[in-house]
């Protein structure tokens, strides 16, 4: 999901700047209500000093609406500097993986009703007939990676978006409604220490991430596409009419001329420029191409209270059983395994 962008609010960014300055060790008083001064040394003075040496500021939160001239070393404003690079000092060097257990979104916690665990599976996979429960439900975990990622994406404008991602590790695939529901989701503070976590896989987690950020700027990337791909056009559409221009000029000054020199020179600047005009073509393509680079701000692991259970059913001339999970939050079934090469 992408977070909305938030208006700016002078008073919203000066609690900011306080608790986060002080949370790095730097001293903060509210002189007046768009004031702030500061005293800083060592790492929240870096945010001035590369060298963190010691630092007395005054910062003045300005409207959004001012329009006199800004000091970007005193001044927050909307786009400041400063607040950029204090959100870059909050950042860990290196990106670390953190491990949550969320406590059951429902406040019973109990295992759905065989009918209506059936219902569900036939709303889901269509088809099946002769539905059972092999087993009965047992406690299971549903782990799935949540990254928080600043998108940069550099086009012919420089586009900032924020979004939460979720990719559910049963299914290799974006969980959106996991996504969406951690606003109201809470973590269990003392989590059972034999939980079994799915063992770690960069490489692997890194194509499932990179390719739900696919999915999630898809949309976004549209718009910028078609709007990049208009002004290219434009733009070799001018390329093709100069030198169009150009070479039909010359073309008649060579049929015009008798002198076999004066060919021979026509000929190689048609050349050069056949030349001129491809390598102009290839710069503006070069020039119209979209970036995408992410910036990863978290990355957790989280695990989330499930139900597990063996079900079998019968399609015309196709028997089938397998494990599978039940997940409360979305009331939908995720297959685990499945046996004699039948699957839902």
């Amino acid at each position: 999901m992408q977070h909305p962008r938030r208006a700016y609010d002078p008073m919203a960014v000066a609690d900011f700047f306080t608790e986060t300055l002080e949370s790095l060790g730097a001293l903060c008083e509210r002189t007046w209500h768009d004031r702030l001064h500061v005293v800083a040394e060592g790492r929240a003075a870096t945010l001035w000093q590369p060298e963190g040496g010691l630092v007395e500021r005054n910062l003045r939160f300005a409207p959004a609406d001012e329009v006199a001239p800004r000091d970007a070393a005193g001044e927050i404003f909307p786009g400041c500097p400063l607040t950029f690079r204090l959100v870059e000092l909050l950042q860990l060097p290196t990106l670390g993986l953190e491990r949550v257990v969320l406590r059951p979104f429902d406040v019973e916690h109990r295992p759905p009703a065989a009918d209506v665990a059936e219902r569900l599976w036939l709303a889901q996979f269509p088809g099946a007939a002769r539905w059972r429960l092999d087993t009965p439900f047992q406690l299971a975990w549903h782990f799935a990676l949540l990254t928080l990622a600043r998108c940069e994406v550099q086009a012919i404008d420089q586009h900032w978006s924020f979004h939460r991602v979720v990719v559910s590790l049963a299914t290799r695939e974006r969980d959106e409604t996991l996504a969406r529901a951690l606003d109201l989701a809470t973590a269990e503070p003392n989590p059972n220490p034999g939980l079994p976590w799915p063992s770690v896989h960069p490489a692997e987690w890194g194509r499932l991430l990179q390719a739900a950020l696919e999915v999630e700027l898809a949309s976004q990337l549209e718009t910028i596409r078609r709007r990049q791909e208009s002004y290219l056009h434009r733009e070799l559409d001018r390329i093709d009419d100069y030198f169009d221009g150009y070479e039909a000029e010359l073309t008649r000054r060579a049929q015009r001329s008798r002198s076999e020199s004066t060919k021979a020179k026509t000929t190689d600047r048609l050349a050069a420029a056949r030349a001129e005009r491809e390598g102009r073509r290839q710069d503006q393509v070069r020039r119209h191409e979209i970036r995408v680079i992410p910036h990863l701000d978290a990355l957790l692991l989280l695990a989330e209270p499930a139900w597990r259970a063996r079900v079998s059913w019968v399609r015309p001339g196709s028997p089938g059983t397998l494990d599978a999970l039940f997940v409360p939050r979305s009331r939908k079934w995720i297959p685990i395994s499945a046996s004699c090469g039948a699957r839902p």
